[in-house]
């Protein structure tokens, strides 16, 4: 069977693990912790990253930074992982869903400025497979009315727009090391806080609330709890996997940009020929090949290429069940107007395998056999 994603473990993961254990520093803040933080603000020139035990997490953290309480608005596309609405759901929030692009099914721009209310906290904003969205044209309609901006950059590690790193444009910016995604450490997260302003604060919250960080430092005599937080700190022994997938995170990236290329390159005739729709990437962006994705006619041939893949031993999947018609979406948010294109593309895409040391032939072999298929 070949997967729909694996890991490449081929660093120094189980050396730099080694190397935690021995130290007999377990918990969170040690050296391994320092060297990720400081990597992720040199290379992605954030003011400040902050290790999460996920990127819910690290949402959750942005949800209290942004003061989303009752009765407050946030603005996100409904096409998303469900932590981007629970992050202020949690909070009291309300998470407003508009409609994602066609070529993208990112966040339709326009259609979040037309949701904009006096309710309005935040927009967040999610980078589906790696592809930016508009950030100027989001900050563009976040600041005159005071709200701040969010980047679910879950799936973006290293993607760029306009030469500019996803999760370091808005004030916020949430990373996924998720086992799924290009760079893993199993279960990990992050936090760009691009405002130094909120840098303070997102230490506090951090650390359970408290002061912890700057007594470490020698700051202050005694740490006490000073604000709302929770446990938001990974261990030492996360933090060692990750540095080691960090130092590889270009390697990594180009491998599987061989493998989207080489997807893009095969499956051109069949979008010539109107069978699918293939991925689209901006001009501006440069995507991070974290999901090659295919778009079929209709959700019936979606089903039937799915199906057809798994005969011959390929696992590809869909994404989402959009938010907005998920039990919990009616009970707890908001649509701002009808959603057709996110409803007509979820039934419709679908996600090929995409990890290191992948062979593609055989995924583009079936793909091109199912399209000469009766349903293809």
């Amino acid at each position: 069977m070949i997967p729909y994603t694996k890991p490449d473990l081929d660093g120094s993961e189980i050396a730099y693990i080694t190397e935690a254990l021995r130290s007999g520093h377990l918990h969170g803040g040690g050296e391994f912790t320092k060297r990720s933080e400081r990597w992720l603000e040199s290379r992605l020139g954030t003011h400040r990253a902050i290790l999460t035990p996920s990127c819910t997490a690290a949402l959750e953290m942005a949800a209290i930074l942004c003061d989303v309480g009752p009765g407050d608005e946030v603005i996100m596309p409904s096409f998303t992982f469900v932590s981007t609405a629970n992050a202020v759901v949690l909070r009291g929030g309300v998470p407003v869903f508009v409609d994602v692009r066609p070529d993208t099914m990112n966040m339709d721009e326009d259609l979040a400025a037309a949701a904009v209310t006096d309710r309005t906290k935040a927009i967040f904003a999610v980078h589906y497979a790696g592809t930016m969205c508009d950030m100027e044209r989001l900050v563009a309609v976040a600041r005159p009315r005071g709200a701040m901006v969010v980047e679910d950059a879950a799936q973006a590690l290293l993607s760029t727009r306009d030469h500019r790193h996803a999760g370091t444009i808005g004030d916020l910016g949430c990373l996924s090391f998720h086992s799924t995604k290009n760079v893993t450490c199993g279960e990990g997260g992050a936090l760009l806080v691009n405002d130094p302003a909120l840098a303070a604060r997102a230490e506090v919250i951090h650390e359970k609330g408290t002061d912890r960080s700057r007594f470490l430092r020698g700051e202050v005599d005694k740490y006490s709890w000073r604000d709302v937080g929770s446990s938001f700190v990974p261990s030492e022994v996360t933090a060692a996997f990750l540095l080691a997938q960090l130092e590889r995170a270009d390697a990594i990236g180009e491998e599987r940009r061989r493998i989207w290329d080489a997807y893009h390159r095969a499956l051109e005739p069949l979008e010539t020929a109107g069978i699918i729709r293939r991925q689209a990437v901006p001009a501006a962006c440069e995507g991070n090949a974290h999901i090659y994705f295919v778009i079929t006619r209709t959700a019936e041939e979606r089903s039937a290429l799915i199906a057809h893949l798994r005969a011959r031993g390929i696992s590809a999947t869909f994404h989402y069940v959009p938010l907005h018609s998920a039990p919990a979406g009616l009970r707890y948010a908001r649509s701002a107007g009808p959603l057709p294109v996110t409803e007509s593309l979820s039934d419709r895409l679908v996600r090929l395998p995409i990890w290191s040391g992948l062979d593609p032939e055989p995924v583009i072999e079936a793909v091109l056999s199912w399209s000469r298929s009766p349903l293809g």
